[in-house]
């Protein structure tokens, strides 16, 4: 059974060579949104700040905020991409991360080698990849092109490539920052279709969003962030 559980975490980003008066600018534009400080010398940046949550198959869980409040850090630190610097961090479950489906993809490599590289850096072995090859194809409707260089694609067959590959393995656990859009009308459809199929077969949602309406219809439970700390549940 998929769970999630966090108790007291934190992120923090330690930032080297930098004074005090470059930090404060770095601050005042950073997307982190975090607050600064000083370990043992060297300033840092906390991202996140004991966070404590407790999830379990079921949840949809909704993270709204202002841009920087950390919902991106978060969902990040769910991924694995982000050590927790403090606290207990515990997670069960395939894990399918739709945070940046583009992830991966490498311009001067055919669509078909982009499935395999992408696919192994979501967690599948070479088998795994080659049996979803014929689908993702398939939904991609790339035709002839997924044997073409990616860098002679438009940016509408990119973001196909990459959705239709992002969303081709069912998780435990799925972790969003804002709902999936390839931008191409006439793949927008199936696309749409596919996400709620996804959504429906994950066991633990995580969403981030910065629409209510969107939070309302998808999320049973929701926390509000800011400067990295849960201050609203």
């Amino acid at each position: 059974m998929a769970f999630i559980s966090l108790k007291n975490v934190s992120v923090n980003f330690p930032i080297y060579g930098a004074g005090a008066s470059s930090l404060k600018k770095t601050i005042a534009s950073s997307v982190t949104g975090g607050r600064f400080g000083q370990e043992t010398g060297v300033h840092v940046v906390q991202a996140l700040s004991n966070i404590n949550i407790e999830l379990k198959s079921g949840d949809r869980l909704g993270l709204i905020g202002h841009n920087g409040a950390g919902k991106s850090t978060l969902l990040r630190t769910l991924a694995g991409v982000y050590e927790p610097s403090a606290g207990e961090f515990m997670r069960q479950g395939t894990v399918s991360s739709l945070i940046d489906p583009s992830l991966g993809i490498e311009h001067d490599a055919t669509g078909i080698e982009n499935i395999m590289l992408r696919g192994l850096i979501m967690g599948m072995n070479k088998k795994q990849v080659e049996a979803l090859t014929p689908d993702i194809c398939e939904f991609s409707g790339l035709g002839e092109y997924v044997h073409m260089p990616v860098r002679t694609y438009s940016t509408g067959m990119l973001m196909r490539l990459a959705f239709s590959i992002s969303t081709s393995v069912e998780a435990d656990i799925l972790l969003m920052d804002e709902w999936l859009s390839v931008g191409d009308a006439a793949f927008t459809e199936k696309a749409e279709q596919r996400m709620k199929d996804v959504v429906a077969k994950s066991g633990i949602l995580v969403l981030a969003s910065h629409s209510p309406e969107l939070i309302a219809k998808e999320c049973n439970r929701v926390i509000h962030m800011e400067h990295g700390r849960i201050v609203e549940r």
